[in-house]
């Protein structure tokens, strides 16, 4: 085997961390991020009081992933311990469908809270949502600040998650200049507008199948890549010969893989049973609106989060092909005729003739008849003439003694 790595950018240790990679099973799907709190990095708002239940703390929450990217979050669990003291804590990604409650609202509701996230804060900069309402004809007291954003979009998220709307005779108890504020972001999240967003958010780096098989002489694949970021990196392994090509045949680069790319292993005829791996990593962001959960969630249940806002973060994904060799062609070896080769002769044999062959002719040999004879019938005939005359004779001889 020789490794065969592309790469945009060099390094032994790069190299050294990705060949570790290869030798387990590559994973068709990025590895699931997983992040834990970091306390340092969340960001509060004001208290809240929703419904049934008073004084809410309202806050940003930074999830910090295994690879030091930084993930802002907020809670789609209102009446769940966020267990923020619990610094061992990993949560990991997990599709819409897998909401650990089955009951929530959240499945019902996971469209507009998408929507929420996508025109909250901190997806639109405060600056940029106080001028929309503004538009709208909504009215700040002071200008809208980063702790009023942050609480209007907890709260709205909150109102589609949990089935809790917000007061509005006393949305902020303990900061009321916050009131007006909090109240004109909160309706507009929740408001008519908000026609939901359908999609959960695509992978940020996909490569399927996982493992496909096929021949020496053929090309084993497609894989094709899912992706909604920039391939910074191609590390394979291969046997001598064996490339990776696209659709059209050409050698792949890692700027040559875009989403929907098709990867192909080209094995040459000639090469024995074998096998092959590519891994891709992608430099993206986690897309706004994937959903965390705490991994132990069914022994000790934790808040989950939904992601807000996220730093480009580096995920990897690869697959496997096996091949093998190609038959090798048999034929079936005929037995030799015989011929006989006539002796030699110093006489030359005469050459055929088609003319019509020649009657043999008597001559003065004696040679035996082997043919029909026109005398034999005259010849039986005189004998018998003299015999009938010879009695004829004898009978009237009889009659005169």
């Amino acid at each position: 085997m020789r490794g065969k790595t592309i790469l945009t950018r060099t390094g032994a240790a790069v190299l050294g961390a990705s060949m570790a990679l290869m030798a387990g099973a590559l994973p068709a799907v990025a590895d699931q991020a997983q992040g834990k709190l970091d306390k340092t990095a969340g960001v509060s708002g004001f208290k809240v009081n929703v419904e049934g239940m008073p004084n809410l703390s309202t806050a940003l929450f930074g999830l910090r992933l295994e690879g030091g990217d930084l993930l802002k979050t907020y809670c789609v669990q209102i009446e769940v311990d966020i267990r923020d003291e619990d610094k061992d804590l990993v949560r990991g990604e997990v599709p819409w469908d897998e909401f650990p409650n089955e009951h929530s609202p959240f499945h019902e509701n996971r469209e507009k809270i998408n929507w929420v996230l996508h025109h909250g804060y901190p997806a639109v900069e405060v600056d940029a949502l106080e001028k929309l309402l503004t538009d709208e004809e909504l009215t700040f007291d002071e200008g809208l600040s980063v702790p009023e954003a942050i609480t209007a979009t907890q709260a709205a998220v909150w109102r589609f998650s949990d089935g809790k709307s917000l007061d509005e005779a006393n949305p902020t108890p303990q900061n009321p200049a916050a009131k007006n504020d909090v109240l004109a972001v909160y309706n507009y999240l929740t408001g008519d507008k908000n026609v939901g967003i359908g999609q959960q958010p695509s992978p940020t780096l996909e490569v399927s199948p996982e493992e496909a098989s096929g021949e020496a002489g053929d090309r084993v694949g497609p894989f094709t890549v899912s992706t909604s970021g920039d391939i910074t990196e191609i590390v394979s392994e291969l046997p001598e010969g064996v490339t990776l090509i696209d659709a059209e045949g050409a050698e792949i680069n890692p700027e040559d893989v875009t989403d929907g790319t098709e990867v192909f292993f080209d094995v040459p005829a000639d090469a024995e049973e074998g096998s092959g791996t590519f891994e891709l990593t992608v430099n993206a962001a986690v897309d706004t609106g994937r959903l965390f959960v705490a991994s132990d969630y069914q022994e000790h249940p934790s808040q989950s989060l939904i992601v807000a806002a996220s730093e480009k973060t580096s995920l990897s994904a690869g697959a496997t092909a096996n091949w093998t060799a190609k038959p090798v062609e048999t034929t079936t070896t005929q037995p030799p005729v015989e011929t006989t080769t006539p002796p030699a002769s110093s006489e030359v044999a005469a050459p055929p003739t088609t003319q019509a062959p020649v009657n043999p002719q008597a001559n003065e040999d004696d040679l035996a008849q082997t043919g029909f004879s026109a005398m034999t019938p005259l010849l039986l005939g005189g004998g018998l003439l003299v015999a009938g005359g010879a009695t004829l004779l004898l009978l009237r001889r009889r009659n005169a003694a």
